[in-house]
């Protein structure tokens, strides 16, 4: 049977190691006016055999062109892939649920940026796949950018040898100070209630030391320690080294009213992290990356262990919805 997938090249896409980064598919000439349904069939019979292996071997997959065009239509076409859902427990940016599966993408202010990170890279369960869609087009900017890991942790290594040697031997200390509820004008503003999706301290402990963090709590809020963890990962499947961690994110981009960044993100041993070499890490993740400009529709899939992701300032309107899969 002929396939429902073309595959596609963007400007944007770059050429790492042989592999178009990240994978494109488009409708074939036969599937350009098939509806929902024979998009969500197309997924799930060509899954294992086509889309599975895009995923796999370029570490993100963008579909567009579909006729998934709203909420609705994402939540099922998610669920055509077949992975079971991840609770979004412990995680730092406010969202809200959509529909079904669905939620926002972090909510916060469109004049900051998210600078890169791996999805719940602070703690010890975190998705392996990651969906993002696009409902609402940018008016200008807004852009995910994605990067793949292996190389970044290649780059780091080859000009920080020292660094990268302490930060493979003692991980990340990651400390965040929660208010009871969400503040949507901070990029971490996720409360402690709906972090741990109760409202009952005693549970919120309970659920917190499954996560092997500790909890300090204070008039208005607690202190989360995540840690030492690592920062440097195993990637079984692609038998490679990854850069899994949030240091970037955290050391410039967790600040609000209750967090200094700085204090954000330490060595496992409690040791600071020089700054210069934050701000090296972050220009070569810039330098590696690519953004490729949102259109209505576009379904976005992310092998959270390949491949870190950020966001770029916006003009609104602007509404991406993302999906965490175990």
């Amino acid at each position: 049977m002929a396939s429902f997938f073309q595959d596609a090249r963007l400007p944007q896409q770059r050429v790492v190691e042989g592999v178009a980064f990240p994978a494109v598919v488009v409708p074939t000439a036969t599937a350009g006016g098939g509806g929902i349904d024979e998009f969500l069939a197309a997924v799930r019979s060509e899954r294992e055999t086509r889309l599975e292996t895009l995923v796999r071997d370029a570490g993100a997959l963008l579909l567009r062109g579909f006729p998934a065009r709203t909420a609705g239509d994402f939540d099922r076409a998610v669920d055509a892939f077949g992975y079971e859902e991840l609770p979004y427990v412990g995680g730092a940016a406010p969202r809200t649920n959509v529909v079904g599966r669905v939620f926002t993408a972090n909510e916060s202010p469109p004049d900051q940026k998210i600078p890169f990170h791996h999805e719940m890279a602070q703690v010890p369960t975190f998705p392996s796949k990651l969906f993002f869609f696009c409902e609402v087009e940018p008016k200008s900017g807004g852009e995910t950018p994605i990067v793949l890991s292996h190389y970044v942790y290649k780059r780091m290594k080859e000009k920080f040898p020292e660094f990268v040697e302490k930060l493979e031997k003692d991980g990340l200390i990651y400390t965040r100070v929660l208010g009871e509820g969400d503040d949507p004008s901070s990029p971490i503003g996720r409360g402690w209630q709906s972090t741990f999706l109760t409202k009952d301290k005693a549970f919120a402990e309970e659920r917190a030391a499954k996560l092997g963090m500790k909890l300090e709590w204070t008039d208005d809020g607690v202190k989360t320690i995540m840690g030492p963890i690592p920062a440097v990962k195993w990637d079984e499947s692609r038998g490679r080294k990854i850069w899994f961690n949030s240091m970037v994110a955290a050391y410039t981009g967790w600040k609000d009213a209750r967090n200094d960044p700085v204090k954000a993100v330490t060595f496992g041993d409690g040791s600071p992290l020089p700054a210069d070499v934050i701000e090296e890490c972050g220009k070569i993740l810039e330098e590696e990356c690519v953004a490729v400009p949102w259109q209505h529709g576009d379904i976005l899939l992310v092998d959270n262990w390949a491949v870190l992701h950020s966001r770029r300032s916006f003009e609104p309107p602007r509404r991406i919805l993302a999906s965490l899969c175990k």
